[in-house]
């Protein structure tokens, strides 16, 4: 079955880093926003970045945050990640700081997102559930080859937990 994932970044030091990912072809992924559509988007405020955040989703199996270096916390991302749990979507998080931005610099790694995100009435974090993987390569290319060869097993595996939880 194919799949399509909402992908949920920090959008100013990881959208090089992102797309890479989305470049992939493994899973089908949402259209890239431009830096003008974003801007005239947050320019009317929350309730449109609601709406266009929930349009995005629309349709999707997955939601998979792009873990960069400073992605943990950042109102929208959680604003995504709560969204797809709550809608049932499958939520995996991909760590991407050792992938090369568009300067061939690397970035340091971030903190888990969901590891300050509480799910359910026992108010356990998100993180007890939703898998982080953290490719296991310093070399931007071998990180980028390991997330290109797991991720839809990875994004798979989401959704299987999601159905489960």
């Amino acid at each position: 079955m194919a799949r399509r994932a909402f992908y949920s970044f920090h959008y100013i030091p990881d959208n090089w880093r992102a797309s890479q990912v989305r470049n992939m072809g493994v899973i089908d992924g949402n259209r890239p926003t431009s830096d003008n559509d974003w801007e005239s988007i947050t320019g009317r405020g929350d309730d449109a970045i609601k709406k266009w955040i929930a349009d995005q989703m629309d349709g999707r199996s997955c939601i998979v945050v792009l873990i960069g270096a400073n992605t943990a916390g950042r109102k929208w991302i959680n604003h995504e990640i709560i969204k797809g749990w709550n809608d049932r979507l499958g939520v995996v998080g991909v760590y991407v700081h050792n992938l090369q931005n568009s300067g061939q610099q690397q970035a340091s790694k971030g903190s888990n997102p969901f590891a300050t995100i509480k799910h359910g009435i026992s108010g356990n974090m998100l993180s007890t559930i939703v898998k982080a993987y953290d490719p296991p390569y310093t070399d931007s290319k071998r990180a980028y080859d390991h997330i290109k060869q797991n991720l839809d097993g990875w994004v798979e595996e989401a959704i299987r937990i999601r159905s489960n939880n």
